[in-house]
């Protein structure tokens, strides 16, 4: 209807229309320094061109560079921050689920950028996303050269956010790891996953929160801490870890457990005609693994080709190679074990499969 009043009507403009620029721009200003702290020698400039520079100089030291390249998010985790009011860790969660993808090719990360999504731009809240980007970056050993912050109002609640990001890696030709490479009597290395780390949150979220009625503030017998600080556990990243094995023995592929879990994972690196045996009795999953497990009555197989079950990154390394690989990893703080090998396919359906029952 018209305005009969007399008044004038407010002048539109962005700022009332939900987006706020001058909260953006102080986002950045709080960002910079965390940013500032995982440039590599390589990175040129800082925040606030249209596009992050790496010199690909640093790449003459290859005879035949090849490029790896992965983009993720950490799905519906982000509810999870969202509802305890922790924005400082979730960024970590993006940098391994990029940059432990690049590293399964046998690629050293070199510098990621991301993408946080907001309904409305609270400047210290995206300031602490970046921070936790920017720590992963440092653990990963690669640099955070950009990214954008996109404030979405009538899309997004005020509350709401979403994270995303790309990464790009480097790795010589002739070392770039595969399923070509693996051999019957390869030894399956496990090492030993955070917590739930950043995948099957739907499916917990919905057993636990919804139909479970758990509080996220709960002390849960088995957990140590309260329900919501173990489901925003970080997911670790192995990065680091994976080119410290490189470096000191000989490995033949690497796989990260996300999506899918372990088994499906697995069986991604694992050739034709042989077949990737885990014995489940060589480690225990954490206690949360089975209170999702209890609470929502779900049966093993769906559990495993959800969550990790306690594995976060696979080695597959010659079975001479297991004691130095064991070694350089515990040297490094990565609980690991072998936890299987490679065989004949035989009878088997897929590259890869669980046996046996978990130790208690």
């Amino acid at each position: 209807m018209p305005d009969t009043t007399g008044a004038s009507p407010a002048a539109a403009s962005y700022k009332t229309a939900g987006v706020d620029i001058e909260a953006g721009d102080r986002a950045v200003e709080l960002m910079k320094e965390w940013v500032k702290r995982t440039h590599r020698p390589e990175v040129l400039g800082g925040l606030g061109g249209f596009a992050g520079l790496f010199d690909a100089s640093a790449l003459k030291r290859y005879e035949r560079p090849l490029l790896a390249s992965a983009t993720d998010g950490v799905g519906t985790k982000v509810d999870i921050a969202r509802r305890l009011g922790v924005y400082d860790t979730i960024g970590r969660d993006l940098v391994a689920m990029v940059m432990d993808d690049i590293v399964v090719c046998g690629a050293e990360p070199l510098f990621m950028t991301d993408y946080i999504c907001v309904g409305k731009v609270h400047p210290e809240r995206v300031a602490a996303i970046v921070k936790g980007i920017a720590e992963g970056c440092v653990l990963a050993g690669c640099a955070l050269v950009g990214g954008e912050t996109a404030e979405h109002p009538g899309l997004l609640g005020e509350d709401d956010f979403d994270v995303a990001g790309a990464g790009t890696g480097v790795v010589e030709a002739d070392r770039l790891l595969g399923p070509d490479r693996i051999r019957k009597g390869d030894a399956v290395i496990a090492m030993a996953a955070s917590g739930l780390h950043s995948n099957g949150y739907s499916l917990v979220r919905h057993v636990l929160l919804n139909e479970g009625g758990l509080s996220l503030e709960a002390h849960l017998d088995g957990l140590g801490r309260t329900l919501g600080e173990e489901l925003l556990e970080p997911t670790k990243i192995y990065s680091l870890d994976c080119l410290a094995l490189l470096r000191t023995t000989e490995v033949h592929a690497f796989s990260h457990v996300t999506g899918g879990g372990l088994a499906a994972n697995l069986a991604r690196v694992v050739p034709e005609g042989l077949h990737a045996v885990v014995d489940r009795s060589t480690w225990t999953p954490g206690a949360v693994f089975d209170l999702v497990r209890t609470t929502g009555r779900v049966e093993r197989l769906e559990l495993e080709k959800t969550l990790n079950m306690g594995v976060g990154m696979i080695a597959v390394v010659p079975e001479e190679s297991t004691d130095v690989a064991l070694a350089t990893l515990a040297d490094r703080g990565v609980d690991a074990w072998v936890a299987g090998e490679i065989t004949d396919r035989g009878d088997h359906a897929t590259g890869a499969a669980l046996v046996g029952d978990h130790a208690p």
